[in-house]
C-alpha cells in the first residue's frame, strides 16, 4: 500500500481501528491520549517508527497494542496535536494546511523532534513563500539553521548579497532621494523619505562594517545629486518672487522641501567624507540665499525659511569650526562674515516673535543655538589674530546684539593671544640683535 493509501484508509482518532496510543502531557501536566495506527506512524515518522519496529537481520517484529508517550514542551502542546493531525493527510494536502509562520514554526520544531520527513519539507517550503515579521524571522533563523542544506530556501531572502547587488541598489536610492531624474510627484513622498533613511542606515557604521563600500562610483553619484539638489533650491529662490505672489504659503512650502533636502544630505555626507563639498557649494551660494529671504518683500513672512537656514547653516558651521572641513583662510572668514550678520539679527528677531505670539513655532532649538555658537566662536578662534580683531571689534559695536552669538570666550582667548604674542615680541627686541618676528 503506498503512502497515500495508508493515509486515506485511516482516520486520526478512530479508536475502534486504532492500535496504538500516543500519549502527550497537556499545557496543564496532565496526560492526553490519542487514538493512533502503527502504519501511518511507521511510514511518516522516523521516530515512531524506531519505537514500533524491532530492527533484526532479516525481519520485522512490530509491536502493537501499545502506548507511547512524547516529550514535548508545554508551549508546544498544540503543535504536537497539530502535527498527529497531518500525519493522515495526503502528501498533496500537507501545504495547504499550514495558516500561519508561527504555528508552522511550531510544527517544524515537533517535526524535527518526531523525525517526520515529508511534513518538515512541506514546513521549508511554506516558510519560504510567505512574508514575516519581525519576530517571527529572529525566530526562523533561531530555529532552522539546525536543518542543514535543506534550510537553503529559507535562508535565501536573508542571505548576504555581493557588493555589486548593494551599490547599485544603494546608487538608485540615492538617485531616487536626491531627485536626480525629476522631483517625484505627491504620492511618492513617502517612498522618497524612506529611501532617505534606508541611505542612512546603509551607511551607518555598527560593530561590523557599513552596509555600502563608498567607492568612487557612489561618491560620483552622491556629487551628482548633490549639485542637482544646489540647483534646485536656488532655482526655487529664483523663482520665489513670482511663485510668493500667487501663493505665499506654498513658496515657502517649496523653498522649505529644497533646504529639507539639503538637511538630510548634510546628515549623510559625513559618512562617507564629502561634507566639504556641501559646504564649499553652501558658502558660494550664501549670499544670494541670505539677500533674497531677506528683501523687503519678506520681511514679516516667510519665517520658517528663515529658521530653517539657521539649522542648515549650523551644519556647515560644525563642521568648519570643529576642523573636520578644512578650507582655506579666505573661505573661512568669507563664511564667518556672510553669516554672523545673519544670525545676530535673526535670532532675536524669531525670539522676539515667539515671545509676542504663543503660536509662532519657528524659534530655534536651544541645543542647536548652543551648538551653532560654539562653532563659531571655534571657527573664529582658527582665524589669524588680524581676523579675529575685525571679528570680534565689529561683534561689540553693536551692542544689542552681544548677546547671540556670544563671543566672550573668543575674546578673552584673543585678548590672553595678543599679550602673549606681544611678550615673544618683547623678548624678541631684548635679544643678540636679530630681527623679532612678526605675528
Amino acid at each position: 500500500m503506498d503512502q497515500a493509501s495508508v493515509s486515506e484508509a485511516y482516520i486520526f482518532g478512530d479508536q475502534a481501528t486504532s492500535d496504538i496510543t500516543i500519549c502527550l502531557q497537556n499545557k496543564d501536566d496532565r496526560p492526553e491520549w490519542f487514538h493512533c495506527h502503527s502504519p501511518i506512524l511507521i511510514k511518516k515518522s522516523r521516530f515512531f517508527s524506531d519505537q514500533l519496529v524491532n530492527h533484526n537481520n532479516t525481519s520485522l517484529t512490530l509491536e502493537f497494542n501499545r502506548c507511547i508517550e512524547v516529550q514535548c514542551p508545554k508551549s508546544d502542546y498544540d503543535h504536537y496535536v497539530k502535527l498527529l493531525n497531518l500525519l493522515y493527510l495526503s502528501e498533496e494536502s500537507l501545504l495547504g494546511s499550514f495558516d500561519s509562520v508561527k504555528s508552522t514554526l511550531g510544527i517544524l520544531r515537533a517535526s524535527i523532534s518526531l523525525q517526520c520527513e515529508s511534513i518538515i519539507q512541506n514546513c521549508i517550503e511554506y516558510l519560504e513563500a510567505v512574508p514575516w515579521d519581525e519576530k517571527e524571522e529572529e525566530d526562523i533563523l533561531s530555529l532552522v539553521p539546525s536543518l542543514g542544506p535543506r534550510a537553503f530556501p529559507i535562508l535565501a531572502r536573508v542571505n548576504p548579497v555581493n557588493n555589486n547587488s548593494v551599490k547599485n541598489v544603494f546608487l538608485s536610492a540615492i538617485r531616487f532621494a536626491t531627485n536626480m531624474e525629476s522631483p517625484p510627484p505627491p504620492f511618492l513622498e513617502e517612498l522618497k523619505t524612506s529611501a532617505q533613511e534606508q541611505i542612512e542606515y546603509m551607511l551607518l557604521e555598527d560593530e561590523d562594517t557599513p552596509l555600502v563600500v563608498t567607492d568612487e562610483d557612489v561618491k560620483s553619484e552622491v556629487q551628482a545629486g548633490l549639485e542637482k539638489m544646489f540647483t534646485t533650491f536656488k532655482n526655487g529662490l529664483e523663482s520665489l518672487p513670482f511663485e510668493f505672489d500667487r501663493s505665499p504659503e506654498q513658496a515657502e512650502q517649496r523653498v522649505l522641501y529644497d533646504l529639507a533636502d539639503l538637511e538630510w544630505i548634510s546628515n549623510v555626507l559625513p559618512k562617507i567624507e564629502m561634507m566639504k563639498d556641501f559646504v564649499s557649494s553652501w558658502i558660494e551660494i550664501s549670499q544670494y540665499v541670505i539677500a533674497v529671504v531677506q528683501g523687503e518683500k519678506y520681511n514679516s513672512n516667510l519665517w520658517a525659511v528663515k529658521a530653517k537656514l539657521i539649522e542648515v547653516t549650523g551644519k556647515a558651521l560644525d563642521a568648519v569650526g570643529y576642523g573636520s572641513v578644512v578650507l582655506p583662510t579666505s573661505s573661512r572668514v568669507e563664511f564667518i562674515n556672510t553669516w554672523l550678520p545673519y544670525l545676530r539679527k535673526m535670532k532675536p528677531l524669531l525670539d522676539s516673535k515667539s515671545e509676542e505670539d504663543e503660536g509662532f513655532c519657528h524659534k530655534i532649538d536651544g541645543d542647536v543655538c548652543q551648538n551653532i555658537e560654539g562653532a563659531i566662536v571655534s571657527l573664529v578662534l582658527a582665524l589669524p589674530s588680524s581676523d579675529q580683531a575685525e571679528i570680534l571689534a565689529e561683534w561689540m559695536s553693536k551692542t544689542e546684539q552681544l548677546k547671540y552669538p556670544d563671543l566672550s570666550e573668543a575674546f578673552e582667548v584673543w585678548c590672553y593671544r595678543t599679550k602673549t604674542a606681544k611678550r615673544r615680541l618683547m623678548v624678541g627686541l631684548d635679544g643678540a640683535g636679530n630681527n623679532p618676528v612678526s605675528f
